[in-house]
């Protein structure tokens, strides 16, 4: 099977095995990771292959919807890839992708380096940025039944992985703790420039929404 059938079985696959997930993790985050990902590829020496199988397969089971485990992600991008006669060595490396891509916090170090994986990471944090990230902040933050913003209950950026990963705080507090933070982890020259924008806009929101907090016209 060529690579060009391989992304579209990869492409189907995806939009199946997310049918019904939350719309700030679903088909939708994917296709927006994918495409900006081939952008930033562009001006990079990269395996755009691996790039695309990676940006496609990266949140194919986000540990967030499966209890906090980790492994789910990573095994069934692998079965999958394996079904299709895939490398190896491009299985592996997706694999790679997949476990050291998250946030997790910004505290967790990769035991893994690649520009392939630079370019994936990159778009999946600008899709974290900007008007979309801010609807994703939002989305997730209704699905899990958190405030809106409190106040009383600051951000904390001192939190462990796991404290990031199992807090309930308001959802006001994630821009300090995670996308307000994202700017200064891009790695592509491209993935930096692209972030400036967006986080600037995530800025004017932010002000914008304390105005009309306190009632201000």
């Amino acid at each position: 099977m060529d690579q060009k059938n391989i992304i579209d079985k990869t492409v189907e696959y995806v939009k199946a095995t997310l049918a019904q997930a939350e719309g700030g993790h679903d088909w939708w985050h994917i296709y927006r990771v994918w495409k900006t990902a081939k952008h930033i590829a562009n001006n990079e020496n990269a395996d755009m292959f691996i790039v695309e199988l990676g940006a496609l397969l990266h949140d194919i089971a986000d540990s967030k919807f499966n209890d906090g485990d980790e492994s789910i992600g990573p095994e069934k991008a692998k079965k999958f890839l394996s079904e299709l006669q895939v490398k190896q060595d491009v299985i592996s490396h997706v694999e790679n992708i997949i476990i050291n891509i998250s946030f997790k916090g910004g505290k967790e170090k990769q035991n893994f380096k690649s520009i392939e994986l630079d370019i994936v990471q990159d778009a999946d944090r600008l899709d974290a940025m900007g008007a979309i990230g801010i609807a994703r902040a939002f989305n997730y933050g209704g699905f899990k039944n958190r405030k809106i913003y409190n106040p009383d209950i600051k951000p904390n950026l001192a939190k462990s992985k796991e404290e990031y990963k199992k807090n309930d705080d308001p959802t006001i507090n994630h821009f300090y703790e995670k996308l307000f933070l994202l700017k200064n982890l891009m790695n592509t020259k491209k993935g930096k420039l692209l972030a400036i924008n967006r986080h600037r806009f995530m800025e004017q929101y932010i002000e914008q929404f304390y105005r009309e907090w306190e009632g201000e016209l």
